[in-house]
């Protein structure tokens, strides 16, 4: 079964409650559309709903909240002010921000258990997704990242799991350190478990395989590498390596012999964000593979971001990848 496919089925076994918060955008609308209409979540609309059904979707079945109507508005503003008072926030700008920024809206909704999820991203940037659940929703205790990755899905692909891989940090972390790096590695192999359910392998990369070049970038993937180890003994991880050393099995075994993990990582992890950002769009593009995310790793709700270039199918796969994350943070 298409990996897609195995998600939405996962997703209807246990609906969910995912919130939309850029509802003046008409694919994530037909993205809502299409999701009550497989019943793959339950969708939490932000905004005026009378502007909202004018467009002509079929979304009576969907909730709709709109901030300065909603009952439930000053429980949401005053967790808001607690939460960000040491920041300098005052009790009148958490109500303005939830009056007047949908996102804030979307998250304190997640953050409050009302929905156990959001996606957004079709109109708004990465940071201005992610800013808001970095700042309220935070790291479960013991995770000192939080990061973003994509699920690769490369059709007519011997590589990886049957063609499918993650890619991490393509969406958050600009120059990770190795401690960092470590960690993204540790996070992501454990998102792939869960999302892919199949043994994550994990390739730390570089412009290097196993010290066949000298530079302190190698130096820092090297030490990330040996990090990680420690971080978890039992994951199936090693580096630094080539791409082709990571994935091609031939060339593992030439580059790096006898080493597990070379020729058959399914789980990428990239040395900062712009190798991270050109790999996966360099995948999507050339390999016409799907690619799902930024999704966000290492948060305890799951938020999770859209490429502004998305189409509405795009937004159906990270609403139900969102849904599956939200089940296992109920778990």
């Amino acid at each position: 079964m298409h990996f897609l496919d195995c998600i939405k089925t996962r997703a209807k076994a246990d609906k969910k409650t995912i919130v939309l918060p850029e509802t003046g955008d008409d694919r994530t609308l037909s993205a809502a559309e299409k999701v009550l209409e497989e019943e793959i979540a339950n969708v939490i609309l932000i905004g005026d709903k009378a502007k909202i059904l004018s467009k002509g979707f079929r979304l009576e079945k969907a909730g709709f909240l709109d901030p300065a109507s909603y009952e439930k508005l000053d429980e949401l503003t005053e967790t808001l002010y607690e939460l960000r008072k040491s920041k300098g926030m005052t009790l009148e700008e958490a109500r303005d921000t939830l009056l007047n920024q949908p996102l804030y809206f979307g998250v304190m909704l997640v953050k409050m258990g009302y929905a156990d999820g959001m996606v957004a991203g079709a109109v708004n940037s990465t940071p201005a997704v992610l800013g808001p659940c970095v700042r309220v929703l935070k790291s479960p205790p013991g995770v000192k990242l939080i990061s973003a990755f994509f699920i690769m899905v490369v059709p007519d692909c011997v590589y990886g799991a049957d063609g499918v891989f993650l890619f991490a940090d393509c969406g958050l972390n600009q120059n990770p350190n190795a401690e960092e790096l470590a960690n993204i590695a540790v996070s992501s192999a454990e998102s792939f478990r869960v999302l892919v359910e199949k043994e994550p392998v994990v390739a730390m990369l570089s412009h290097s395989t196993m010290g066949s070049a000298k530079h302190a970038d190698v130096d820092k993937v090297v030490e990330a590498t040996a990090l990680a180890k420690q971080l978890n003994p039992a994951l199936k991880l090693d580096g630094e390596f080539q791409i082709d050393a990571a994935i091609v099995p031939s060339i593992g075994a030439k580059k790096a012999p006898g080493n597990p993990a070379a020729g058959n990582a399914n789980v990428l992890i990239f040395p900062d964000l712009d190798a991270g950002n050109i790999g996966y769009k360099l995948t999507e593009r050339l390999a016409k593979a799907e690619a799902y995310g930024p999704i966000t790793q290492g948060i305890t709700k799951p938020v999770n971001d859209l490429s502004r270039g998305c189409t509405a199918e795009d937004i159906i796969g990270v609403i139900a990848i969102t849904a599956v994350q939200a089940q296992t943070k109920n778990a």
